[in-house]
């Protein structure tokens, strides 16, 4: 299949070159007592004001800019947004706001719960796509994420917020790093995620009878607001990756560079180009 849009051979190179780079030892994630009031919860944390946005209400912070060079339908959940690409049968991007009361619930997995995505046009991925293959129906937005609420479960498994997924990554180091933003959300009160597929090659293996392409790497960057303002990403092969989570740290600007989005468009310029240069592990 040949995909509309792809890294060019340096960016893929590079990508593939600078993962296994390490900096720091991480922190694994820690347990913390359950809360019912996401106001109270801040409060009682003692969290600092956010700082100043260029946000309207038609551009939540989380939003990466419009795409111009690759197909894109946004598709506004109650509590995430897909940037949805017709050609792909994936998302581009999938956004959200990770809050600490969100962190919290019991609500368990639906059953049967993957379903086709109607707010799109067919041919789109269904669950049939991905029985008897290698590759997981790997979530974006996180289950993980969305305990506190059963609506918000149900939509996370809609197929418009899946990717192919090597099973030892979505299981693994992919699976940590939501947990570790789950943490981070608890210790600030808030953080905003982006995350979604790497295609860095002009052909790619498919999977289906509606050969949905499988990407090589997948991208997931989180910004936090609260006190002073901070960003950090990570990119990760689509593979059963080892290692640590801090050795798959990038900062914003490379993140940006690899998939060619331009993130949090909406936090202040000055803010912004003093955070997206940076990505460090210790900051968090």
């Amino acid at each position: 299949m040949t995909h509309p849009h792809f890294l060019s051979l340096p960016l893929a190179v590079a990508l593939l070159a600078t993962l296994f780079f390490s900096s720091c030892q991480p922190q694994s994630p820690k347990a913390s007592p359950s809360a019912s009031d996401e106001q109270q919860q801040e409060q009682q944390a003692g969290l600092s004001a956010a700082q100043p946005l260029k946000q309207s209400p038609r551009q939540p912070l989380e939003w990466p800019a419009p795409l111009k060079d690759r197909a894109e339908q946004i598709l506004v959940r109650d509590y995430y947004t897909v940037s949805y690409n017709a050609d792909t049968k994936q998302p581009n991007w999938v956004a959200w706001r990770l809050t600490k009361a969100h962190t919290y619930g019991d609500e368990p997995r639906p059953q049967r719960a993957f379903h086709e995505d109607e707010d799109v046009a067919k041919p789109r991925a269904t669950f049939q796509d991905y029985s008897g293959t290698k590759w997981s129906r790997g979530h974006m937005c996180p289950a993980g994420d969305n305990k506190w609420d059963k609506g918000a479960m149900y939509e996370t498994f809609l197929m418009t917020n899946i990717c192919p997924q090597d099973f030892d990554l979505n299981d693994g180091l992919w699976n940590e790093i939501e947990m570790t933003c789950r943490q981070w959300a608890r210790k600030y009160g808030e953080v905003f995620i982006v995350c979604g597929p790497l295609f860095t090659q002009r052909q790619h293996r498919t999977i289906g009878r509606n050969k949905i392409p499988v990407p090589e790497a997948f991208f997931k960057v989180v910004l936090c607001m609260r006190g002073k303002p901070k960003a950090i990403g990570f990119v990760c092969r689509n593979s059963p990756e080892k290692g640590t989570q801090d050795q798959y740290v990038k900062s914003i600007d490379e993140v940006e560079r690899l998939t060619g989005i331009d993130f949090f468009p909406a936090v202040d310029d000055d803010i912004e180009s003093s955070i997206e240069g940076l990505g460090r592990w210790k900051d968090w």
